[in-house]
C-alpha cells in the first residue's frame, strides 16, 4: 500500500469526500476513489464515524488514502505442487493448503494457484486478460482457509462453472474449530451481511445495507483443548458472502480458533483460522451432471481435532 497524505484546502471545503479526493489526486477516477472509502482505505484523522463517499469535507481536514500497489501485467508460471481431487478435459478440484493465496493480487505476486496453473496448463496464459489475471478461477477460498478448490481448465468451462456458483447449483459444506460448546444439533443463521460500519476492512452482521447471508450449522464434537471448551462444527453455506462462516460463528458467540479478524480472544488458540472447505458438490460444467468431492482436513487442523 502507498499512502497518500492531504489537508482540505477552503477551496473544496463542502464537496463530497470522493470529489474532494478525486481532485487531489486527477489520475484516479472517482468510481476508484469511492470503492477505495467503502474499502476502508480512507481515514480522517480524529474522525471516528463511519466514512462515505457522500461525507461533506471540510477546511483543514488531515485525509490520508491507502492506494494498493499496482499489480503485474503478467503472473508468472510457478511449479504446480496441489494435491488433486479430480481431473478431467473441463475442470481440476484441489484440496489448496493453508497459507496459499488464490490469484495474484498487491502483496502476493507469487505462490499463487493461479501462478501454478499457468506452469500446469501454459494454455491459460491466453485467458489472462479476458479473466483479468485470474485463468481458471471460479470462486475462492481465504488464504487461511483449507481445502476444495474448482478451477475450469478453458474458457468456456470457467464461465458455466462461475454461473453455477452465482446460481446457487453448489453445496458447500466446510468443517471449522470454534469456541464453545454449542447447545442446539442443528441451527439456521439467516443474516444480512456487509461492510463493518467503522472498521470498512472488515465484514459483519449488519440490519440494512448488506446482503443475504445463510448457512447451517451443526455441532459434530464438543470437549476441551486443554481447558479451552471447543466445538468441530460442520457449517453449509447457502450463500457465499465474503468471510460468512466466521462472520456467522462469531456473531453466535462461537468465533473461528485462530481467527485474528473476528475472534480475538482466539487468536492464539489455533496456528492459523481453523476452517476447512470440505465437501463440494457442482455441476460438471458441460455436461451438467453433479459431481461431488471431499478434502481431508490438513495436518495442522487434524492433529487439533484429535486433541478434542
Amino acid at each position: 500500500m502507498t499512502p497518500h497524505k492531504f489537508q482540505i484546502s477552503p477551496e473544496l471545503a463542502g464537496e463530497r469526500l470522493d470529489r474532494a479526493l478525486a481532485h487531489l489526486l486527477p489520475e484516479c477516477s472517482r468510481t476508484v476513489i469511492q470503492k477505495l472509502i467503502k474499502n476502508g482505505m480512507v481515514e480522517i484523522a480524529g474522525f471516528s464515524g463511519a466514512l462515505t463517499p457522500r461525507l461533506t469535507v471540510s477546511s483543514g481536514m488531515q485525509i490520508t488514502l491507502s492506494m494498493p500497489d499496482p499489480v503485474a501485467d503478467t503472473p508468472s508460471p510457478e511449479p504446480f505442487a496441489f494435491p488433486i481431487l479430480y481431473e478431467d478435459a473441463d475442470m481440476l478440484v484441489i484440496n489448496k493448503p493453508p497459507d496459499v493465496v488464490v490469484h495474484p493480487a498487491a502483496g502476493n505476486m507469487s505462490g499463487t494457484v493461479v501462478n501454478a496453473l499457468l506452469d500446469r496448463y501454459p494454455a491459460m496464459k491466453e485467458d489472462l486478460e479476458a479473466f483479468e489475471n485470474r485463468p481458471g478461477i471460479v470462486h475462492r477460498l481465504d488464504k487461511d482457509t483449507s481445502g476444495i478448490l474448482v478451477i475450469a481448465k478453458h474458457a468456456a468451462a470457467q464461465t458455466r462453472l462461475s454461473e453455477a456458483f452465482a446460481e446457487r447449483k453448489t453445496c458447500k459444506t466446510y468443517l471449522a474449530l470454534v469456541r464453545g460448546m454449542p447447545d442446539f444439533r442443528e441451527k439456521r443463521v439467516e443474516t444480512l451481511i456487509g461492510r463493518h460500519p467503522v472498521n470498512r476492512q472488515k465484514m459483519a452482521v449488519v440490519r440494512q445495507n448488506g446482503k443475504e447471508a445463510v448457512s447451517i450449522l451443526r455441532p459434530v464434537r464438543s470437549g476441551h483443548l486443554g481447558t479451552l471448551p471447543v466445538t468441530l462444527m460442520e457449517v453449509t453455506i447457502l450463500t457465499g458472502r465474503t468471510h460468512q462462516i466466521r462472520v456467522h460463528c462469531a456473531h453466535l458467540g462461537f468465533p473461528v480458533l485462530g481467527d485474528e479478524v473476528y475472534g480475538s480472544s482466539v487468536a492464539d488458540a489455533a496456528p492459523r483460522q481453523m476452517l476447512h472447505a470440505w465437501k463440494l458438490s457442482i455441476p460438471q460444467p458441460m455436461s451438467g451432471e453433479e459431481r461431488s468431492f471431499c478434502a481431508p482436513p490438513p495436518e495442522d487442523m487434524q492433529i487439533l481435532m484429535d486433541q478434542i
